[in-house]
């Protein structure tokens, strides 16, 4: 199975691609930084390898999956991960803030199963994997633009699982909690009352780890969700359903 991972060389993109190869996969990843994607890549092993975008615009996106089709041959699996994050208060978020967030969040996104799905229809099979966050499954304050996107995300998850599931392709999406990676850890550690809330309202009791995040997201492209699509799958410990 070839999965393209965007932002594959940190964070949860990461710890997808270390799922997905210790299962036999070959993973594509894709980011800005090429000199951390070469050692990434590395890191991962011979069934890894990278191509350098900057999904800030969609003007190069052909052209990098081009140069991915050169190298895989086929794309059985897209997993729209990258992302960027701005904490700010609603009122105080310039326009053009806004748009950089959903640029890269939704923009992209689209961009990017649009191209690949094309692909996807023709040789009679796929998954697409998008990945969305608690953000919009209920109000958090100081991420409106990130909120917005991830929100769009969500409905553009079920349209194209109506559009595409028709044709082979399922198109699915996973909504992380708080996960333990350095720097919510950091963030949190640093503000007890923050930590406290987040704890508090989430049922499981803890963090989720990376690698919880990367077995849900393997099982929403694997065979084993063969009759799974346009779901909307929170991994989340139920922080999303927590009081």
């Amino acid at each position: 199975m070839n999965v393209l991972i965007t932002g594959g060389g940190r964070g949860l993109g990461l710890a997808m691609a270390q799922k997905f190869i210790s299962e036999g996969c070959h993973v594509m990843i894709i980011g800005r930084d090429e000199q951390s994607l070469t050692e990434v890549s590395d890191l991962l092993g011979d069934n890894a390898d990278f191509s350098v975008c900057d999904l800030s615009s969609t003007k190069h996106i052909l052209e990098v999956i081009n140069q991915v089709l050169e190298k895989m041959g086929a794309i059985d699996v897209l997993i729209n991960n990258a992302g960027i994050h701005l904490k700010k208060d609603m009122l105080e978020v310039t326009d053009e803030e806004f748009q950089r967030v959903i640029q890269i969040h939704q923009n992209s996104v689209f961009a990017l199963s649009r191209e690949i799905g094309k692909r996807m229809v023709q040789q009679g099979k796929g998954a697409i994997l998008n990945v969305s966050s608690m953000a919009s499954q209920y109000g958090l304050p100081k991420v409106i633009a990130y909120t917005s996107a991830k929100s769009a995300v969500e409905g553009m998850t079920r349209a194209m699982a109506v559009e595409l599931s028709p044709y082979g392709v399922r198109v699915n999406c996973i909504a992380p909690g708080f996960i333990k990676t350095d720097m919510s850890s950091k963030a949190l550690d640093n503000d007890p009352d923050r930590k406290s809330k987040v704890l508090g309202r989430t049922p499981m009791g803890r963090l989720g780890l990376p690698s919880e995040v990367a077995d849900a997201a393997y099982y929403l492209c694997s065979d084993q969700a063969s009759f799974i699509t346009g779901v909307v799958l929170p991994v989340d410990g139920g922080n999303s359903i927590g009081f």
